[in-house]
């Protein structure tokens, strides 16, 4: 009784710590990435600004051949470029993939690519148009497309750009006969795309404007500039990190099932919580307003949306939702009671996106640095366990890890131990500073490492095998 009442203390004491957010470099030497996906498989898509998809993999490489090379139809400069990409739920039965890209006009399109039949890591370059979306100004173009739990694709539209919204198209309902398409500008849009006919998708008959032309794509009203948005992949919520115009930021979150009466995000009447310009507005009751928001100050100027955390590895990500700020490079993370927890700045590299691999582990790209990093919970040792000269490395382990020991306490026996409790290694050791312990029978996970030295004392830290 004695040992498991130990033992239960010491686990209170190591979850109790709060989270330390940790970025490890991942791969590098990318062009103004922004966006991170997966489809369905352990590698990385990363999409460049500039036209190229791009396959990193489990173990940083990159291919050297594109996936995809679109740069021909694409006009990349100011805040246009190629923005989205997601792959069919079905991609593995039919090597469906769809982009969202600003064309040498400066519209959007939304096009369907399939890969390869010979080979998985090479896309064909013919594509089917099904919708272009008219642009007024550069700016404000959204970019981000996700698959839905209900296997629609979803378009997230910026309000057409410039700044205020000047032509009040995010609350705007009514067609331009001269324009049609920028009814859809402020709007998030869902469509079905499993048609073989053009224009190669249908509406969803649950859409709030099912049944009414030219509308019937639009799911919900009053976005900005939706700059990254995403789904909770356990059940299905939707998040959305939409960018203010001078005052604050602020995060979006529909419970799944999503409502079918249209959804009205509030701008340009409202700027998060605070009035903005009202002028012919509904009523503020019709609206639906921020789970949570920040204000631009120090440094902040333009929130960049991302996941909330459905991976294993790190229990103190577990139940929040991961964003940050294009200027300011800090992450942020906020609960469920909407509260917003911040880290210091990682300067240098202008954060534009997040990424989620196929297990839900986080990543996060610079446009400016390059770097894709992964995003890890670096409160991984007991302060006894470094404060008497042990190191533990590289944590997170895939192969193998090391402890390090100083000359004068040394290490003469190793345990592994599982967060039950339960034993499942040891090791009696030499009395070399350094150790080094193979992993291949540890599955994925957190385990405990106990260290037994010549003194007979013990010190124990965390240890994550992926």
């Amino acid at each position: 009784m004695k040992i498991i009442l130990l033992f239960s203390l010491m686990m209170m004491s190591f979850f109790g710590q709060s989270q330390t957010i940790t970025l490890q470099s991942f791969a590098t030497g990318f062009d103004s990435p922004v966006e991170i996906t997966n489809a369905g498989d352990s590698r990385l898509f990363v999409v460049q600004k500039g036209g190229l998809i791009r396959i990193l993999n489990t173990n940083g490489t990159v291919n050297t051949t594109p996936f995809l090379n679109i740069s021909t139809l694409i006009s990349s400069d100011g805040e246009r470029g190629l923005l989205g990409l997601a792959f069919h739920p079905n991609y593995t039965t039919n090597g469906y993939f769809f982009v969202n890209y600003t064309n040498i006009s400066g519209n959007t399109v939304i096009a369907r690519y399939s890969v390869n039949s010979g080979n998985p890591d090479i896309a064909n370059t013919t594509a089917t148009i099904l919708m272009t979306i008219s642009q007024p100004y550069s700016n404000h173009n959204g970019g981000s497309i996700k698959f839905g739990s209900d296997g629609y694709l979803y378009i997230a539209m910026g309000d057409g750009g410039s700044g205020g919204d000047p032509e009040g198209y995010a609350q705007n309902l009514t067609i331009n006969a001269s324009f049609p398409t920028r009814v859809f500008l402020g709007k998030m849009l869902r469509i079905d795309v499993n048609s073989t006919i053009a224009p190669f998708y249908t509406i969803p008959a649950t859409n709030p404007y099912f049944g009414q032309s030219g509308l019937g794509e639009i799911l919900a009203t009053g976005l900005r500039n939706p700059w990254k948005f995403s789904f909770n992949r356990l059940n299905g919520d939707l998040w959305i990190a939409d960018v203010g115009q001078s005052s604050v930021e602020e995060i979006n979150k529909v419970a799944n099932p999503l409502p079918n009466t249209g959804i009205n995000f509030g701008w340009r009447c409202y700027e998060g919580n605070s009035t903005y310009n009202t002028s012919g507005c509904a009523p503020s009751s019709t609206m639906t307003f921020p789970f949570a928001q920040y204000a631009r100050s120090g440094g902040a100027c333009s929130v960049t949306g991302g996941y909330f955390y459905t991976g294993s590895t790190y229990p103190n990500f577990q139940n929040k939702y991961f964003f940050t700020d294009y200027c300011d490079d800090k992450i942020r993370m906020v609960n469920s009671a909407g509260v917003i927890t911040t880290t210091t700045s990682f300067s240098g590299n202008n954060f534009v996106t997040f990424g989620e691999d196929v297990n839900g582990e986080l990543y996060i790209a610079g446009i400016s640095s390059g770097t894709i990093y992964k995003i890890i919970d670096s409160s991984l040792s007991s302060s006894d366990f470094e404060t008497n000269g042990f190191s533990l490395f590289p944590n997170p382990a895939k192969e193998s890890f090391t402890i390090k020991g100083s000359t004068v306490n040394l290490a003469t026996k190793i345990d592994i131990i599982d967060l039950t409790g339960k034993l499942l290694f040891t090791k009696q050791v030499s009395t070399n500073p350094e150790n080094t312990i193979t992993t291949a029978s540890l599955s994925k996970g957190i385990y405990l490492v106990s260290v037994e030295t010549t003194n007979g004392t013990n010190y124990t830290t965390k240890l994550i095998i992926e």
